[in-house]
């Protein structure tokens, strides 16, 4: 299980490097147990994009996604060949179209229905039942693995991961030991939740509760299956408020930091118009997501390898900004992703144990360089920043962290 430590700080990755006496760690990608499923390559970062026409699979593969979660009325033969010509995989429901493709690799997952966790509509202006039961959730998990065991299988569970209070689950709010008996029902446990477009008090503006979200999956399935889980980038429903490009890639990295292994990209819009590829009609938005994207997939091999524990310490000047952080030792490198979990504006000191004297650290991207003191540097962070930092190896060569997996 992935584990992260909560420090006073504001939202930064940190990339240290250090000469490891372990080497090179051993890739922990958790897809190669599945034949047919996602890239068993250490490499290989799912990033996905939600229930989106195939005719733009090229568009989304140019900015660096490299999964569609669900098809719109499918699979169908003309979606699934769209796909394949596309280079795109999909992960989709087991209809009898998915079935006869059972050999066929664009398919690399299937999936329950979007939110069983919700009170379900009724019909005919009925309006809302409970949820569904975790046990039909099992039970349709079970016929799914027996018709095809070599792919996983997907469950999108909806804001009552993160948020105890969410009215949506009718009969059953407030009653999150339901998770624990959801997650039992799937291979790759997801969940939704959008802070920025949120309507409601309790969470508008709360980056907070998609790593909550994150870390409860994480518990409920006691660090024994693939947690995912969504990305806002649009204004959804909210006809005003829609994520920064900051906020979005503060959102990617605290879910990573807390456990996340895949990011499903919500691109939808209704406000003030309905959108379904919004993220493509936003330059500015589509031009950072692309480049989160492919700066997370040059990071797989090291998102994929054994997390250390208590490798550098960090502190704030001002204690209303926690971070958590999270620390790889990988070819010869340590790095440390941190990420501010409050808005708000900080100082923050770094110590690196076994770093004598003075010594250089870079700040790249940002053409500056900060120099060390016997291993403690300090830098300063606005709401939402992200900095990364580099020490050479034969700087650091004393840095040997223990491993925690």
């Amino acid at each position: 299980m992935k584990q992260s430590i909560i420090i006073p700080a504001a939202c930064l990755i940190l990339i240290v490097t250090a000469l490891s006496a372990c080497g090179k760690p051993v890739g922990a990608n958790p897809y190669v147990k599945w034949t047919n499923g996602p890239s068993g390559d250490a490499g290989f970062f799912p990033i996905a994009v939600w229930l989106q026409n195939p005719t733009n699979a090229g568009k989304y593969k140019d900015a660096g996604f490299n999964t569609y979660v669900g098809l719109w009325k499918g699979p169908t033969e003309k979606q699934l060949a769209e796909l394949k010509k596309a280079g795109m995989k999909v992960i989709c429901h087991q209809n009898e179209v998915g079935l006869k493709h059972v050999d066929d690799p664009v398919i690399i997952g299937w999936m329950h229905g979007d939110e069983p966790d919700n009170a379900q509509p009724l019909g005919q202006g009925r309006g809302y039942g409970p949820p569904i039961p975790p046990k039909k959730i099992v039970d349709d998990y079970l016929k799914i693995r027996n018709a095809d065991p070599i792919r996983p299988v997907l469950l999108n569970l909806g804001q009552g991961v993160a948020w105890d209070g969410w009215h949506g689950r009718g009969v059953r709010t407030n009653h999150p030991e339901d998770y624990p008996e959801y997650v039992k029902g799937c291979d790759i446990a997801s969940f939704d939740i959008y802070p920025v477009a949120h309507s409601r008090e309790q969470v508008a503006g709360k980056l907070w509760y998609v790593p909550k979200g994150v870390e409860r999956l994480v518990k409920w399935t006691r660090g024994e299956k693939v947690v995912w889980n969504c990305i806002e980038c649009t204004r959804i429903q909210n006809p005003t408020n829609k994520a920064t490009p900051a906020q979005v890639r503060c959102e990617v990295w605290m879910s990573i930091i807390h456990g996340s292994m895949g990011l499903i990209y919500f691109v939808h819009e209704w406000k003030p118009r309905f959108n379904e590829s919004a993220l493509l009609s936003d330059p500015q938005m589509l031009s950072a997501v692309t480049a989160i994207n492919r700066q997370i997939i040059r990071f797989a091999p090291i998102l994929n390898s054994p997390t250390l524990e208590k490798a550098i310490s960090m502190s704030s000047a001002n204690e209303g900004v926690p971070v958590a952080v999270m620390t790889k030792r990988y070819g010869g490198s340590i790095y440390l992703f941190a990420v501010g979990m409050r808005e708000g504006e900080t100082g923050v000191t770094f110590t690196v144990p076994g770093l004598a004297g003075e010594k250089k650290v870079e700040v790249l991207g940002e053409n500056r360089v900060i120099l060390t003191n016997n291993g403690v540097f300090k830098d300063t962070f606005g709401p939402w920043d992200v900095h990364l930092y580099r020490i050479t190896e034969s700087q650091a060569e004393r840095l040997t962290p223990g491993v925690n997996r």
